[in-house]
């Protein structure tokens, strides 16, 4: 396939305002987003990309998971379609960058084309996946995970939030069920990117244009349950205490060694941690937290969960505890496509911009995507590794490069018709 020249730009002032513009729908209390999936900001968010994509021509298909399809025509009707993009919905305190980026920076390569006149063989379509961050609705990524047969619709519209509101009734609520059955055109797909930033501080730090995403890394989440029981503080003996709190804590320095036995790719910790009673004179009876494990390698993964558990067991047998654990979540790592790698590769070298290889730390949409297109991933630095945090930041250079890489690597796919 002919790759474009190396002068072909986007526009960063256009992408950046439209970034900022974005950012005003559904603000957060500290300068980020508070844009949670399915609600009323979201339909908002929504409405005005939609917006925008009709405004740079595109048309748009809605499926029944609330997946946005914006679609540019090729020359070819019958030409599989390059995918681009990422999500709108944010963290609860989220930032204006995670997964808007990618959105965005989809329309921009649209506009690009349409500004130099530049007509591709193949389709693109700017996609915006529902409910990537799985905040409300857990798990994250759930639509691209119906989309590729992950998950079944059913199971995701009986999930429930906080408040008992099921995802089905509230994507039914805001007026974005579509009527294009998720995941019908999944075997029509020449290929997926996504720009994301990196929400890690290895690009920065070095001072890398670009990361180039190789693999995804493994994610491993077991709820752990310690049962002992509740006692007065200063009423019960230290030898005859059952406390469920110390043996967290215990088992916490034993997910730290784990993780750093797989040094430096593998990372763990519990990041959902309940107490009970959680009262200042009672010895806490329950501890229920969950271990996150993470690693490139399926096999690394498998023995840090072997291990956690054959660990965590023994301290509790020890203490006179009882222990429990339930897979509550997971995915295998995950190896993007060598030829989707490479055209982004190729981009940055053509753009002259600085790069390296990067093990994606976090669960994105093009993880899902790749069990059923050929997909890879683009990065760009972000302040100090910060995300999901409303001070999450990047500059109009990153962006810059990030979504020139991106358009390179989407129009070299589509191919440009002479």
């Amino acid at each position: 396939m002919a790759a474009p020249g190396e002068n072909l730009r986007i526009n960063p002032d256009r992408l950046w305002d439209s970034l900022m513009e974005m950012a005003k729908v559904g603000p957060g209390v500290a300068g980020g987003n508070n844009r949670q999936t399915l609600t009323d900001a979201d339909a908002q968010g929504r409405r005005l990309f939609q917006s925008w994509c009709e405004e740079a021509g595109m048309t748009m298909a809605v499926d029944t998971m609330g997946n946005m399809f914006m679609t540019r025509p090729g020359s070819d009707p019958d030409a599989p379609p390059v995918y681009v993009g990422s999500h709108l919905d944010t963290q609860p305190t989220g930032g204006k960058y995670d997964g808007v980026l990618g959105v965005l920076g989809g329309l921009e390569v649209v506009r690009s084309l349409n500004d130099l006149g530049i007509r591709t063989k193949h389709p693109i379509v700017v996609t915006n996946w529902t409910n990537e961050e799985g905040t409300r609705f857990a798990p994250a990524m759930l639509s691209s995970g119906v989309f590729a047969g992950v998950h079944t619709q059913e199971e995701a519209y009986a999930k429930e939030d906080a408040e008992g509101l099921t995802f089905g009734g509230e994507l039914s609520r805001i007026g974005w069920v579509g009527d294009e059955e998720a995941g019908a055109r999944k075997d029509r797909m020449r290929a997926f990117f996504e720009l994301h930033i990196e929400q890690g501080p290895i690009l920065e730090a070095e001072g890398k244009d670009i990361g180039i995403v190789t693999h995804g890394q493994g994610l491993s989440w077991t709820q752990v349950t310690v049962t002992g029981k509740d006692a007065h503080t200063g009423s019960t003996p230290m030898p005859m205490r059952k406390n469920a709190g110390l043996a967290m804590a215990r088992i916490l320095e034993l997910v730290d060694e784990i993780a750093w036995s797989h040094a430096p790719h593998a990372v763990g910790a519990a990041g959902h941690i309940d107490i009970s009673p959680n009262s200042r004179n009672v010895i806490p009876g329950k501890a229920v937290f969950t271990v996150d494990f993470r690693s490139p390698d399926v096999a690394v993964i498998r023995d840090m969960e072997h291990r956690l558990k054959t660990g965590a067991q023994k301290i509790c047998e020890d203490m006179g505890l009882e222990a429990a654990f339930e897979k509550v979540g997971g995915f295998d790592p995950v190896t993007f496509d060598a030829a989707c790698v490479t055209a982004i590769r190729n981009a940055a070298d053509r753009l002259g911009y600085s790069h390296r290889d990067i093990i994606s730390g976090a669960g994105h949409d093009a993880c899902w995507i790749n069990r059923v297109a050929p997909t890879a991933m683009v990065m760009c630095p972000c302040v100090d590794g910060l995300s999901h945090n409303e001070a999450e930041e990047i500059t109009r250079d990153w962006a810059k490069a990030g979504c020139d890489v991106l358009f390179h690597a989407v129009v070299e796919t589509a191919e440009i018709v002479e």
